[in-house]
């Protein structure tokens, strides 16, 4: 069940201390890409299986590929000078790869109507097979289980481009008609055909690059052998972009750790001498400016006057180690009618609450760098997206049957980009008459500098069936990030809605948690809790993975852990979200880790096993951490 987070803490609790079973899935913190799952009091020898459920958006890679990630890594975050809050990442125990008691078995199941051509991945897979004659369902699995100094990562390649689509879902029985889970809801896609920049037409821009140069920085991106450090990449993308700055704009680069320093007091222009300094001093570049202390950079460049006909573009690269992640994206939303914020992720684990923070918050886009397959395409992307100029007058209109009427989740499309999909939720109220042949449609509507555009979807109004969900969940988890950004600061009217489409929906929040109980024992379970730890890998440089703990009784019996994951994806009809099961059989209790960041997450508790003096176990991911309750 779905509760505050304090009633859900109590209940955890008081069912451990009366030797029931049970579980407690909670997000930590208020950053949204690292949760933690507890089990406690199981036997030992004996099994506890836990699904959990989540429905997630699939971002377009440049080339057109969808992109699915399952999080496998988990950092410590750099906890800035003078900010007290708690961070989860830290003492977790690193073991060898070879060495992990657990291991991770995963099978894809692919639907879409847009036909699937291949597949690609960071990790070795099985051929691709097709279980219909027109390829709109196919099925892949892990060829062996992947190192655990990655996310695993799927490329799923159409046969035909992507479209505007709509999915429309019907309402949850039972619920209370007019309510967010009790009415339709409706997914939109759309495809903006915005015209390409010409050169000369809009102002050149000043272009402000702020670099990562902490510790962590030195990191290789992964385990592979001659694999580049993250400062590398991130020196070599900045390269890039800087030979394609278009000629008459400004530019100035800055790196920052424990300090910062930038390479000019203030941007300087675009030229042949400028740009080949600036390119020499971006060779000699280290990673070994201490820790991650971001917020002293931005304000500095906050308080640097911008330039007249010159709109501020600000590039950030990191690896998005910190703790503040809040107090950072605060900081970018305020200033952000005077730039926009295009971020890179360098290497496996960058906190994506981080890096899509800032450029959520600055209108500009988020991209993230594991390899270097894929670095040029996304890095010059980005730079064009930049050179584009701002899309304002941004609205959508909905055109409906008598008896309806559409009620926007979220605050819509706030940027448009070329080649960007623009996803737009609402709540459908009332019902359409006729309902058979009912047809609606939605307008979005934009200016580029002088000129109107318009671009309108016709969609019916039959919708879908189906105990999941997905576009409802989807929807709140929309909404649920609107609202949680202002919960700090908004009043107690901002936080019971919070908590009201948290408890309707299923989706937990930082407000919110689930809670289970294995009611089926008859008898409750005895014995001291000892609480064992169960590692991550470490490797070179010490890379940072999930963190497992548990509890259990005394037994002489050696622990052994097996994860088996079972993941159908089903694309929804406009390849852009992915439906996911996680079946974790342990041989001792554990879960696998899902990210909230960007997910409707829903758990139940499957079954809790037999008598036997008792375990205790913490689990979670981002990211997903796994860590263990105190011994009882």
């Amino acid at each position: 069940m779905t509760l505050s987070l304090r009633q859900a803490q109590e209940l955890y609790g008081d069912a451990l201390a009366g030797g029931q079973s049970s579980f407690l899935l909670q997000q930590e913190g208020a950053g949204g890409d690292v949760f933690s799952c507890s089990l406690g009091n199981l036997p030992p020898g004996e099994e506890a299986a836990l699904t959990l459920r989540y429905v997630c958006e699939l971002p377009l890679e440049p080339d057109g590929a969808a992109r699915y990630m399952l999080p496998a890594v988990l950092r410590p975050r750099y906890t800035p000078h003078g900010w007290d809050g708690e961070d989860v990442t830290q003492g977790v125990p690193r073991v060898p790869q070879g060495e992990l008691p657990y291991t991770l078995n995963l099978s894809v199941t692919l639907q879409s109507p847009h036909g699937i051509d291949h597949v690609l991945s960071n990790c070795s897979l099985t051929p691709l097979s097709y279980t219909a004659g027109n390829r709109t369902t196919a099925q892949v699995s892990l060829a062996e289980a992947p190192p655990w100094d990655r996310d695993v990562e799927l490329l799923v390649y159409y046969t035909e481009p992507h479209k505007p689509s709509a999915v429309l879902e019907v309402g949850l029985p039972g619920a209370e008609p007019g309510s967010l889970m009790g009415d339709s809801a409706v997914m939109v896609t759309l495809l903006p055909s915005l015209p390409e920049a010409v050169p000369g037409q809009s102002a050149a821009g000043e272009f402000i690059f702020l670099l990562d140069r902490s510790g962590s920085m030195e990191c290789p991106m992964d385990s592979r052998d001659r694999s580049p450090q993250r400062i590398d990449s991130a020196k070599e993308t900045l390269v890039l972009l800087l030979k394609s700055l278009p000629l008459g704009c400004y530019f100035n680069i800055y790196g920052f750790g424990s300090r910062f320093e930038s390479f000019y007091p203030q941007s300087v222009g675009y030229t042949q001498q400028t740009m080949a300094e600036s390119l020499q001093r971006v060779q000699k570049l280290q990673a070994n400016l201490g820790g991650t202390e971001i917020l002293a950079p931005l304000r500095a460049i906050y308080r640097s006057p911008c330039r007249d006909g010159h709109p501020r573009q600000l590039f950030v690269f990191t690896d998005g180690d910190v703790g503040n992640t809040q107090n950072v994206i605060a900081e970018v939303q305020r200033h952000q009618g005077a730039h926009r914020c295009f971020s890179f992720g360098i290497g496996e684990g960058a906190s994506t609450a981080l890096v899509k923070g800032i450029a959520r918050a600055a209108g500009g886009s988020a991209e993230f760098i594991t390899g270097q397959d894929r670095m040029q395409p996304k890095a010059l992307q980005s730079l064009k997206r930049a050179l584009q100029p701002a899309v304002t007058g941004i609205s959508l209109s909905w055109d409906l049957p008598p008896g309806m009427e559409a009620a926007l989740l979220g605050r819509g499309p706030e940027v448009i980009f070329p080649g960007q999909r623009c996803l737009v939720y609402a709540q459908l109220r009332g019902q359409p008459q006729p309902p058979d042949t009912a047809v609606g449609s939605v307008t979005l509507q934009y200016r580029i500098q002088d000129q109107t555009y318009k671009e309108t979807l016709q969609f019916p109004l039959q919708p879908q069936d189906g105990d999941r969900l997905p576009v409802h969940r989807l929807a709140a988890k929309s909404l649920l990030l609107e609202l949680e950004g202002a919960v700090d600061t908004g009043s107690e009217r901002d936080r019971r809605r919070v908590l009201e489409t948290s408890l309707s929906s299923g989706v937990i929040c930082s407000l919110t948690a689930y809670v289970g109980m294995d009611m089926e024992r008859g008898q409750p379970v005895q014995g001291p809790l000892v609480r064992r730890d169960i590692p991550l890998a470490g490797f070179r440089t010490a890379p940072h993975m999930y963190s497992m703990q548990c509890l259990m009784a005394n037994s002489s019996a050696p622990m052994a852990m097996y994860c088996s994951s079972s993941v159908p994806m089903a694309l929804d009809l406009v390849a852009c979200s992915a439906a996911c099961d996680f079946d974790d059989s342990l041989d001792e209790p554990g879960t696998g880790g899902v990210s909230p960041a960007e997910a409707g997450v829903s758990a139940e508790c499957r079954r809790f096993v037999g008598p036997g003096p008792p375990a205790g176990r913490r689990a979670g991911g981002e990211r997903g951490r796994r860590q263990g309750e105190d011994a009882q």
